[in-house]
């Protein structure tokens, strides 16, 4: 029996699912209905009332369409559609009543309010409110809340439309905002005024439709008509979620999340959203090089040809650091390789075998947690890996998956089952699904990084590729780094490992790999954006751009190619990473053949085809490792620090209070209850 319900409005007969709600059906006739409160990715509250409809036939009353379904609506007399006006005179009356009631209270800030100019308040008061207000009694004012540094609070221009609190409990998995009172002293408030303890409450700041949560780290900068917006892709982790850059002039301002609901859906995590101030300190502008044991400046002539004799006839090593676009990769494995030397991309010791794309990628796709009925979690902690696909999980888990971990026991959002800390309960789960066999339900495997890095994990990925086949599900192998899977695609691989590349190295050359400690010997030419270890290290510095200054290719976790473009120019002396490499191969005498990123791409895409489909995931074929025991031992998380992963994030003022603030809220004693 088809569940399609035809409806009328406005005159327009749409066929729409008969779960759909009015909202919804009259955004699939294209017909705009005004809300507050209503959002397509939360529960419905139907306590704003601005999406009052006409329901003709039904009672002589406006009914909110956010909270109506279209099966519950009544036929015509003769078996006709039934009809639903959102402009008649009935319609207009109500909405500018509800308007009215909504800014009783509300102050005349809009010349000082951040939302200004984004504001739905301001959009929807002018569309579909009236010139003038009968309320004369005194406003009603409110104390503001500390959410923490992240979000800026003016709760007086709240109008209750409660998505930050169906926000942080639904999607963020918190319990520290709610609604109290009644009346004219309800309020939005957050329990024993406790700061937000979550990596995605900065989403509460998009979702607000009036200026009552803002940021702080924007507030009072910019407007949002002076900003450049560039669509571009986020680097924090390998997700790739889709965002948007907001820049003024040179300087990045804001970063926002754009919708893709194939990766992030609308959230990005706090570290993707407030980083930016990174991009501005401890940039390196200008070559150095070492002499007498300091770094002095240089140019880049004198720099080209001081790494150039360096590298010449010596053993060289490439190494891949976490944020380098795919073309930058591509152009150092070519030019190393070309010079009779090896690079690696698997900086953090991952053994993940290249040339099976099942294995180090894996074959799920990141919507398919949204159907799994059953989600094994193993060696890692997505809450801190990649907090918006954590949010994914949870999405499933409330629609009833069960779900699994084996590690360190973390709080996730949600409630799991722990297996066990080590690799013997992986052992045990895989000896059981096999006796158990599939089920026919969706089922998804995630194995982190940190069930990889260690000397074992060829070993761990087979006995997880062995749970898969066993349970008949897919996998997806959680990467941490956002340069990795485009890395191990091009075949930045040495055999054995990050060690067996480094021994015996005369000169290593480091394209961003900040997180390797590379011991006294070899000589070191740095290539990156920041003055961070990489660089404190470093013989020679070529300054890089940032992951905003420069148009490149990422691969996220999934195998997706992404385009991420650039917002801005990198500062002073600063270049394109991979222009600095076609520099420097005119210097080596080993010129790589192109003289332009679309030659490039060009030579990347026809070695690699599957690159050239951008936002498409390939289908891996599934070649499952041979079964080998792995050693007895604990998964260990692959991060420490969520707000330190990488250089442009440890430049940043706003990341170090975070992890500060983290580290304080883990060493405090509770008091017993």
């Amino acid at each position: 029996m088809s569940n399609l319900k035809q409806i009328n409005i406005d005159g327009l007969i749409v066929e729409v699912d008969g779960a759909m709600t009015i909202i919804q059906a009259a955004e699939v006739a294209g017909i705009e209905i005004p809300r507050f409160c209503y959002h397509e990715r939360l529960t419905i509250a139907g306590n704003c009332r601005m999406c009052l409809v006409e329901v003709v036939g039904g009672p002589p009353k406006p009914a909110a369409s956010c909270a109506m379904q279209v099966r519950d609506l009544r036929p015509g007399p003769n078996g006709e559609a039934p009809v639903v006006k959102t402009n008649s005179p009935m319609v207009k009356k109500a909405r500018e009543g509800v308007m009215e009631f909504l800014l009783i209270n509300h102050p005349l800030d809009c010349p000082i309010c951040d939302q200004g100019g984004e504001c739905d308040l301001q959009d929807q008061a002018m569309a579909y409110g009236v010139d003038f207000s009968r309320y004369r009694e005194p406003k009603r004012a409110s104390d503001d809340l500390n959410l923490g540094p992240l979000v800026a609070t003016k709760m007086t221009r709240c109008i209750s439309c409660t998505r930050c609190v169906r926000f942080t409990s639904e999607v963020a998995g918190i319990t520290q905002m709610g609604q109290t009172g009644r009346g004219e002293d309800s309020e939005i408030t957050s329990y024993l005024n406790m700061t937000l303890d979550s990596n995605l409450q900065g989403n509460i700041i998009d979702l607000c439709p009036v200026g009552a949560l803002t940021s702080k780290p924007y507030a009072f900068t910019a407007r949002p008509w002076e900003l450049t917006k560039t669509e571009t892709i986020d680097v924090m982790d390998a997700l790739g979620s889709n965002i948007r850059v907001d820049a003024k002039g040179r300087e990045v301002m804001r970063i926002l999340p754009r919708n893709h609901d194939g990766v992030n859906e609308e959230w990005i995590s706090d570290k993707t959203r407030f980083v930016w101030d990174g991009l501005r300190r401890q940039r390196l502008d200008t070559p150095y090089i070492r002499e007498n044991g300091r770094l002095r400046k240089a140019g880049w002539g004198e720099a080209l040809v001081a790494v150039a004799a360096a590298m010449k006839g010596k053993k060289v090593v490439g190494l891949v650091g976490d944020l380098a676009p795919v073309e930058a990769v591509y152009s150092l494995k070519t030019l190393i390789e070309g010079l009779g030397g090896k690079v690696e991309s698997r900086t953090d010791g991952a053994r993940l075998p290249a040339g099976n794309r099942s294995a180090y990628v894996g074959t799920a796709a990141i919507e398919d947690i949204d159907s799994a009925k059953r989600i094994v979690l193993i060696g890692t902690n997505p809450r801190n890996e990649a907090p918006v696909l954590n949010a994914r999980i949870r999405k499933a888990w409330s629609l009833g998956a069960s779900v699994s971990l084996i590690g360190a026991g973390v709080d996730l959002t949600y409630d799991y089952t722990h297996v066990g800390h080590d690799r013997s309960a992986l052992i045990t789960l895989v000896d059981e699904a096999r006796k158990a066999g599939a089920d026919g339900k969706p089922a998804v495997v995630i194995v982190g990084q940190g069930a990889l890095n260690e000397a074992d994990g060829e070993a761990v990925l087979s006995q997880v590729m062995a749970l898969t086949e066993a349970m008949g599900a897919k996998l997806l192998v959680l990467h941490t780094a956002a340069a990795r899977v485009g890395a191990l695609d091009v075949g930045a691989v040495t055999e054995g490992g990050l060690k067996a590349a480094i021994d015996g190295a005369e000169v290593i050359y480091s394209l961003g790999a900040d997180e390797v400690e590379i011991a006294a010997g070899p000589v070191v030419i740095y290539q990156g954006s920041h003055g961070d270890r990489g660089a404190h290290r470093a013989d020679i510095i070529l300054p890089g751009a940032a992951y905003t200054e420069e148009n490149g290719l990422f691969v996220n976790t999934e195998g997706r190619p992404q385009l991420a473009m650039r917002a801005g120019f990198a500062p002073g002396e600063a270049k394109e990473n991979w222009a600095i490499l076609r520099a420097l191969s005119a210097e080596l005498g080993a010129t790589l053949p192109w003289d332009s990123l679309a030659g490039l791409r060009g030579a990347l895409v026809a070695a690699h085809p599957h690159l050239g489909r951008i936002d498409e995931v390939a289908v891996n074929d599934w070649q499952a490792l041979p079964l080998a025991v792995p050693a007895a031992a604990s998964f260990r998380p692959a991060i420490k620090d969520f707000y330190l992963t990488n250089p442009i994030a440890r430049a940043s003022s706003v990341m170090g209070e975070l992890s500060a603030m983290a580290a304080a809220r883990v060493a405090t004693p509770l008091a017993a209850e």
